[in-house]
């Protein structure tokens, strides 16, 4: 049995590892930890009657040490973060003092309880990015667990710094840690300010579909419950003080990303002649391609050219593979936010719409 605390569980990630867990670990305690930032939504955990949920800050040491003393708290999955790489490059700061700062936070206060104090068998588990390492050439190999460090955007910079303060508090204090680095997440709940569910909605609007650059850019697609069943094998199976990377196998340019999802709108608009009734400003509900839809804008500063996953380790130590394909998981994510219209236009308030003018006016 495992009592479990969840940073950012309100998010888009720790949501659906939350789901996840409880699904497939019925006894076990979680308790979510999430500040509500915008990108934190009570509505992500409807159904989850039995997890105790906490509206904090991970920066509040003691929060945080209160929860893991009342608790018998022996694992942390901290999902809480800073994402969006655009949000980064206007704010910095936020992303400093949530990524870094907010790590150190619970570093400071599970080193606290679990080694000067009850000295129970734990676990912490740090979720990263791929974005870490950098950019990779056309032929270059694939990321790896031994690939140097190199960020490029103040939020993947701020994941590196997390990074390395758990690899020290392993290392000096022997805190039992590991880390996993995963690719582009993809499915239900995800914020509509990533690409998939800010095109899906743009689509069904009858708005702009802005491409950045050449919309070339490579990144490897990974559809969120795989990136949860990884991290379960990492909790399960992974040893101490190690990395492994979580990958979905989906190697694709944006565009493609983008005309898989003109696409599969397409289709869905023929399918089922209802969505023409509820998206009427859709191009797919008067009979065009939603294709027609898509804008070249100024690409964004430092845009990293390609991510690419070897998950080799994951595989032999862990038994990890993506159980989707790209066209599996699109699908179903497709069908989930047509079916859950209700949850996103619950979020697209004046905040929303402030920050997608701010982001992209300047880029028409």
């Amino acid at each position: 049995m495992t009592n479990m605390l969840v940073t950012g569980g309100a998010g888009f990630i720790g949501a659906n590892f939350v789901h996840y867990w409880r699904q497939h670990h019925a006894g076990d305690t979680i308790v979510v930890l999430d500040a509500l930032t915008y990108a934190g939504n009570r509505a992500n955990l409807a159904g989850l009657d039995d997890v105790v949920f906490e509206h904090g800050d991970i920066r509040d040491t003691a929060l945080v040490e209160r929860l893991l003393g009342d608790h018998a708290v022996d694992t942390i999955v901290h999902f809480a973060a800073e994402s969006h790489v655009d949000r980064s490059i206007h704010g910095p700061a936020a992303f400093v003092d949530t990524n870094v700062l907010g790590t150190l936070s619970l570093l400071t206060a599970a080193r606290s309880v679990w080694l000067a104090g009850s000295g129970r068998p734990h676990r912490f588990h740090h979720v990263s990015t791929d974005e870490v390492y950098g950019t990779l050439g056309p032929n270059d190999p694939a990321f790896s667990e031994t690939t140097a460090y190199a960020p490029n955007s103040p939020y993947s910079a701020s994941k590196a710094a997390s990074d390395h303060l758990v690899r020290a508090w392993h290392h000096t204090y022997g805190l039992d840690t590991v880390t996993s680095n995963c690719s582009n997440n993809y499915g239900p709940y995800q914020f509509p300010e990533k690409l998939i569910p800010l095109f899906l909605i743009n689509a069904l609007h009858g708005r702009p579909l802005p491409i950045y650059g050449d919309g070339q850019q490579v990144r490897d697609w990974l559809h969120v419950e795989d990136h949860c069943r990884g991290i379960e094998a990492c909790l399960t199976r992974g040893r101490v003080g190690e990395t492994y990377n979580i990958g979905g196998g989906a190697e694709l340019p944006n565009l493609t990303v983008i005309d898989t999802l003109c696409a599969a709108v397409d289709a869905a608009f023929a399918a089922d002649p209802a969505l023409a009734a509820r998206f009427p400003d859709a191009p797919a509900a008067k009979g065009l391609p939603t294709a027609s839809l898509k804008t070249f804008v100024t690409d964004r500063p430092g845009h990293d050219r390609r991510y690419a996953i070897d998950e080799t380790k994951a595989r032999n130590e862990l038994g990890y593979a993506p159980a989707r394909t790209f066209e599996q998981g699109f699908a179903a994510t497709l069908g989930w936010y047509l079916a859950n219209e209700g949850w996103w236009r619950a979020i697209m308030d004046g905040s929303y719409r402030d920050w997608v003018a701010t982001n992209y006016a300047a880029r028409a």
